[in-house]
Parts: structure tokens; sequence; C-alpha cells
């Protein structure tokens, strides 16, 4: 017999269509599934065309439930989701590199959505029910059965496959016994709590977990490749190796290959970890990943994709094991911490008191309490960080930083910026600085990379008139040709003036020794075939970077600087900040070694790094920080993110850590202390399951007021 055609159910099916009808006939959702409504309602004609048309109901059935579904968590994402933080989830979405989407909703999340969406109704017809029986088992019974499925393959997994004992363990034992019991509302409020709980915790870490590191998330769609003389524009999928791909100022070089004829002013240290930008010119060989800031190369194709050096960095990234991924919460741990005594004391209370009491105890520990209220603070304290600029992907990086002792700074675009600064103007001839300084800035004024910058910034810092050009011819990445006053005005490097036949001063070579020693670059300037100076130019240390330091040190945090730099100039930055410690000529793969190294030692790491070749040593560290603007494989990887590009939030983001911490000893202090009094009511006076409910629902509102304190007093301030 089908169910469906008993009386009662056809009644209950034509009173459901009857209301709907009423609820949502003008409404888009009752157009979209008009014909499955009329099908539920219409009486089967006939047992031979039955089968048939019961199948195409149970087609129309499950379209129609993935349809409200989908409404469902649409709902969520819209309008519940930004009331847990709509400034961070908006960050979030912007270091994903897509303002304009929301964040995709996984499975897992799904699930939670619908788990308390469940159990909300659960909780509505058991109040609304009381002892009605149909309600009980038409509505509450089945959703009774699909939420407690989660939680009881939790505990399942945990006692059975992981042998412990877990939060997951005794929920499932509180339902099952709230359920045999027929203790409908606490059951439906213990749902509740659970599916809140999950929910919290999962918005609280990082919810870009499931999104592997892309190292070509910049690439370029399609390439320029040279094919029988001719410039065409491929998909960068084509590339094959031999092909000769073009590329030009202000483009990432997408493969690993060598340089067949051009010459380009390259930045590599984003990957390699170099300071300076390098000239690369026909034989040299070029890495995917690295800019061209000048000048247009040809470059035959030896690896791309999967094979490059940039991609294997990749594939390595994605196979090591993250630090943040192998802890729990602290409030996860004080929970998992009370299963054991409340299920002792649950034991007790089944042989003293009966099952009701029994039922009390375990449904009251002040584990589910710390459960819910410990994400609560949590997220309040990320949604202050990230009103203050601070983006914390994964909240466990918070209680992580309370345990900071060690803070190592990456030296290139961490603790200095891109663009350097002249420090010194070095004269061979008869001009003085301000005219050679002159000539140079206007030669370079019309260049974007960040060497044209500095010198252009230098004379306009001097408040110096830049002479008109007439004439100009750009060597591409080596220098430049320009006629000013009747005079040619050459500005380039080393290999430029040889290219040009200009003769070397004598004393250029010590000079040059002397730059390469501090890490320092030179720009020569010729006039009519005469070196007549040189502008140093050397890295600019971030403004605020001094007092960023001199903040941690007052915090007792031993800091480092690391870096692919030579010694000299590494020993001197550091030197610079007042930090006693460093790592220099350091390979990007022996960073990760260095903070392993390091926590071998009982030292808690934070590392703050921007590029590509620090990846590795932000996912090993306990906490790991990046900026914004820095590489996307930086952000993916780093759990904190300083959104306003700068170090400032630094200090910042160790003071909300501390107060995280304060706030979850007194949020643990109310919670236990109604726990306590439920155990002691249960064994002493016979606590019936509705007083320990009120008395742990009242410790409860307590926990919660303690972690909404953070929010409440950054309003306050704000």
């Amino acid at each position: 017999m089908i169910l469906s055609n008993t009386p009662p159910i056809q009644s209950l099916i034509r009173m459901a269509t009857s209301l709907v009808k009423s609820q949502y006939m003008r409404s888009a959702l009752w157009e979209k599934n008009r014909s499955l409504v009329e099908l539920l309602a219409a009486p089967q004609r006939n047992s031979i065309s039955g089968a048939s048309l019961q199948e195409r109901r149970w087609s129309d059935v499950a379209h129609f439930c993935l349809v409200l579904d989908d409404k469902y968590q649409r709902v969520i994402k819209r309008y519940v989701d930004p009331l847990f933080g709509a400034n961070r989830l908006q960050q979030l979405q912007e270091i994903a590199g897509d303002e304009t989407r929301t964040i995709a909703i996984s499975g897992d999340e799904k699930t939670l959505n619908r788990g308390i969406g469940a159990a909300m109704i659960m909780l509505g017809t058991a109040l609304v029910a009381g002892k009605a029986v149909v309600p009980i088992a038409l509505i509450y019974l089945p959703l009774a059965v699909y939420t407690s499925w989660v939680p009881l393959q939790h505990g399942y997994r945990a006692l059975f496959h992981e042998r412990q004992l877990k939060m997951s363990v005794l929920a499932s034992i509180g339902i099952i016994g709230t359920w045999v019991g027929g203790f409908y509302v606490v059951g439906a409020l213990d749902l509740i709590i659970f599916f809140t709980a999950e929910k919290l915790i999962f918005i609280s870490q990082d919810r870009s977990r499931e999104k592997l590191i892309n190292i070509f998330g910049q690439q370029p769609r399609s390439v320029w490749i040279v094919a029988d003389g001719t410039e065409i524009q491929v998909p960068f999928e084509q590339l094959q190796i031999g092909d000769t791909v073009v590329i030009g100022a202000g483009q990432m070089i997408p493969v690993d290959g060598t340089i067949q004829h051009g010459h380009a002013l390259i930045d590599q240290h984003r990957l390699t970890g170099e300071s300076q930008p390098v000239e690369k010119a026909a034989g040299d060989r070029v890495l995917a990943a690295t800019i061209v800031l000048a000048g247009k190369i040809y470059v035959e194709v030896e690896t791309s994709g999967d094979s490059t050096i940039a991609a294997q960095l990749g594939a390595i990234l994605n196979s090591t094991a993250s630090y943040q991924m192998s802890i729990d919460s602290k409030a996860l741990q004080l929970a998992n911490a009370s299963v054991a005594p409340t299920l002792a004391a649950a034991g007790l209370a089944w042989l003293w008191v009966g099952f009701e009491g029994a039922v009390a105890t375990t449904s009251a520990t002040f584990g589910f309490n710390v459960r819910l209220t410990g994400p609560i603070a949590m997220l309040n304290y990320l949604n202050v960080a990230s009103q203050q600029g601070i983006l914390i992907k994964d909240g466990r990086s918070l209680e992580l930083l309370h345990q900071i002792d060690t803070v190592i700074f990456d030296k290139t675009g961490t603790l200095t910026v891109e663009q350097p600064h002249v420090s010194r103007i070095h004269l061979f001839g008869h001009l003085d600085e301000a005219t050679l300084l002159a000539y140079a800035a206007a030669a370079e004024d019309r260049q974007t990379h960040p060497i044209a910058r500095a010198i252009v910034d230098a004379a306009q810092a001097r408040g110096l008139q830049l002479p008109v050009i007439s004439g100009a011819r750009y060597e591409v990445g080596y220098g430049i040709n320009v006629e000013i006053d009747q005079r040619m005005v050459r500005v380039g490097s080393e290999r430029f003036m040889v290219l040009e036949q200009i003769e070397l001063p004598h004393a250029l070579h010590g000079i040059q020794v002397a730059c390469h020693d501090r890490g320092h670059s030179l720009v020569l300037v010729a006039i009519d075939n005469e070196v007549v100076g040189a502008i140093e130019l050397e890295p600019t240390i971030r403004p605020e970077a001094r007092s960023v330091i001199q903040a941690l040190r007052k915090r007792n945090v031993e800091i480092y600087v690391i870096s692919g730099d030579h010694e000299e100039p590494t020993r001197a930055l550091a030197n610079a900040l007042g930090i006693d410690s460093y790592f220099a000529n350091v390979l990007p793969e022996d960073k990760a070694k260095h903070v392993e190294r390091l926590q071998s030692l009982g030292r808690n790491v934070c590392f703050v790094g921007d590029g590509i070749n620090d990846s590795i040593a932000l996912k090993k560290a306990q906490v790991s920080v990046s900026l914004r603007g820095a590489t996307s494989v930086a952000t993916d990887t780093a759990q904190v993110v300083l959104m306003g590009a700068t170090l400032e939030q630094l200090p910042k983001l160790f003071t909300l850590s501390r107060q995280f911490d304060t706030n979850m000893k007194v949020g643990l202090a109310a919670s236990i202390l109604p726990c306590f009094c439920i155990i002691g009511g249960v064994f002493i006076v016979h606590l019936s399951l509705l007083g320990s409910v009120l008395i742990y629902n009242a410790g409860l509102l307590a926990g919660i007021g303690v972690a909404m304190m953070p929010l409440l007093q950054s309003r306050a301030d704000s």
C-alpha cells in the first residue's frame, strides 16, 4: 500500500496545498513550483500509470526540496551570516580577489545551516504541540532523526575511530537520553546549541581553507608567442616547450626559460628574496612568477605550468601540514576535558537519582556552555580586529598569539618597501649633485619602475627644476639616452655604459664593491660620452618598522630578521632597527627550516612575510602574518592579513590576543559555577531536568554576556 493513498495522508496533503496556495500564490517560488504542488494534491488515477506517476512525483519532490534548500542557504548567507561580522566577511572577499562575489557555501556549512533550521522547527513544534501525538510523529521525529545524525556520527567517530572522549560523545549520549525519555523541548534546545556552536566555530576558522594555494593566480589567460616571425596571441594552456614567449614591461613572466633576445629589468624578490631588481639579457635564465619592470624579452619556454620552480614550490606548500590544522581551540579543549568527569557524574546520578537526573547532568555540563560562549567571544574579537584593519582568518591564531615569544620578519618587502631611495650621489666630473640629479630625473621622469620613481622623488624632495628634454631614446631595461641643452645624457647601468662604448672611471670599481656589500645599487650618469657621476640607491625601511619593533620588544618578544640577501645588508638593516638576531643568505626553501629549528628549541614562532618564498615558513609557524598587497600566495597562506598594508597594526594584534585570553578566563568562571550548582542540585535535592535547564540557561546567558563584552566595548569606544 502506498502511504499517500491513505485518507488521513491525502487530507493532510490537501490541507498543506491549500495553505501553500494561500501564502505563496503570488510569489516567484509558487510560480516555479506550481506543477509540483498540484501534482501532490492530485489523486492517483490507476495502478498501471501509478508507478510512473509516483516516480515523477518523487522526482518533483526532490527538485522542490533542492530549490527550497538553495533559497534557504542564500537567505542565511545574505541576511544571517553578516550578523556574525559583515566587515570581516568583506575583507575575506577582498583577499580572495573578488569583492563582488560572496564566499562559496561549502557542503559542511550547508549541513550546519540545515541543522539549525530543522532544530528551530523542532523546538517550535514541541512547544506548540505539547503532548499531541500527530505533530510530534509527523514533524518532530523525522527532523530529530535527520538532525541527530550529524552529532551521532561525530560521536561515533570520536569514540571508535579516534578513541577519545570528546564533546561529540557526550552530545550523542545526551541526545539519545532526551529522545528515550521523551524530553522533546530539551532535545531541540541541545541540537540548537550543538549546531550553533559548530556554525560559530566554522565561521571563526579560516573559511578559505579548502582553497588550494594557486601560484598562478595572477597569470594571464593568454600570452603572446612568436610563430613564423609573427607575434600571435594564444591561450596560456597551449604553451609548449620550445615556444618563444614575448613579455613586456609590467607583465609577469609565465614560464621558466632562457632569453633569446632583448633585455629587461626584472623584479625577482617575491620568489628569490633578492632586494634589488636584476638585469637580464640574451642567454640569461628567467623564472615564472617574476615581473618585468622595464624592457622587452623573448623567452624560449623550458618549463611551464606545474613544472616551473614556482609551481613546484606551490606543490610543496599544498602538501605541507599547517600548524593551525593540528590544534583545537581553547574552548574545544576545555569542553572535551569536561566529558569524562561529566559522564562519571551522570552515571552516579543515574544510580542515585534516576534516569532524569542522569539526563540533567549530561545536558547541563559546562562543556556545552564553553563550547558555545568560547566561539562567540572569539568571533567578537575577530570582528573587533577587522574594524581595526586586521583580518584574522583563523581564530586559533588569536589564542596562539598570547603564547608567541619569537617573531621572524622577512626583510625584503616586509621590513622594507618596494621602492628604494637615493642614499648618496657620487661625482666623477665637473657637475654638482643638484645638476646631476636633475639630469637623471628628467631622463627617468616618464618611467614607472621603482628605481625611476626613487630618482624623480629625490629630485622633487630637493625642489629641483627638471630640464626639458628635446629627444629621447630608451634602451629598454639598461638605460636611457636623452638630449638636454644640446648635450647627450645617458642614465643607466654599467652594462648600458659598456654597450654605449663609454669608458668607466677607475674610482667606480671601489664604489661598486662597497655598494654590493651594503646591498645597494648604482645608476650611472654620463654626459657626452663621459661618466660624470653615480646615484646610489638603498632599500627603504618601512617608516613604522622601528616603532613596531620597539613595541614588540616591550612584550619580551625575541625578534629575528631573515633574508635571501647576503650578510652585510641584512646585518645593517637589523642594526638600524635594533634587532639583535638575523639569518642571511637564506634560500627560499630554507626559511621554513629556521622556523622549525626555533620551534624545536621550545620557541613559539610568528612569521611575518609577503612573498612566494615565505609561504612554507608562513605555514609552518604557529602564527603567520602577511600584508595586504603582498603576493596572493602569501595572503592565501597567512592566517592573519594586515589590511592597511603596513605593520602598524601588528602590536594591536598582540593586544587583542591578551584581551581575548582574559575574556576566556572570565567566561570560563561564569560557565563553571552554574554547572556545579546543577550537579549539586541533582544529588542533594533531586533537581528536575527543567530546573537544571533553567540554571544552565542562566549560566549560558552570563557566559554570553562576558563573550559580548569586546563588541560592546568597541562600540562604546567608537
